[in-house]
């Protein structure tokens, strides 16, 4: 729509136009499903490849670490045995689907990553403790009174 409708006329120009359009977009969409190879490529088409990060080619079913594996299998079977105990079939189905297209993201390395994180709180958190510790004792702090260090 390139100008706006402002009488009866253009009301009925846009009209044809757009009858045009559908023709054409008819035509079209009969063409891709012609014949049954068309429309196998269509239906393809629908479902490409995804790229993996960086560009690099998507990784198969088989060509994932061993965690990305296992995650494939355990993480639908923990979710719906937990979270989605009562829900029904299809609820189970969908998590069952994207819990398996997230797996994807689960590696051997975005774990380590993960307990790495998770092991530098606790660390902090022990330092933090040992230093409060060692700062209530003020025994600790002084320096003896006989000691040769003046």
């Amino acid at each position: 729509m390139d100008a706006p409708i402002k009488n009866i006329d253009d009301l009925r120009s846009e009209i044809y136009r757009l009858k045009g359009l559908e023709q054409e977009q008819s035509v079209a969409i009969g063409m891709r499903f012609s014949s049954f190879s068309a429309t196998l490529s269509t239906l393809y088409s629908l479902f490409p490849k995804i790229a993996g990060i960086g560009g690099e080619k998507a990784k198969s079913f088989f060509e994932q670490d061993i965690v990305g594996l296992i995650s494939r299998f355990v993480l639908p079977f923990m979710l719906n045995k937990t979270i989605f105990r009562n829900s029904n079939f299809l609820i189970k189905s969908l998590v069952g689907l994207i819990s398996q297209k997230a797996s994807h993201f689960i590696s051997e390395e975005s774990i380590m990553a993960v307990w790495d994180k998770i092991k530098i709180l606790f660390a902090a958190k022990e330092k933090k403790e040992k230093k409060e510790k060692r700062g209530k004792n003020p025994e600790r702090n002084t320096i003896p009174p006989l000691s040769e260090t003046y």
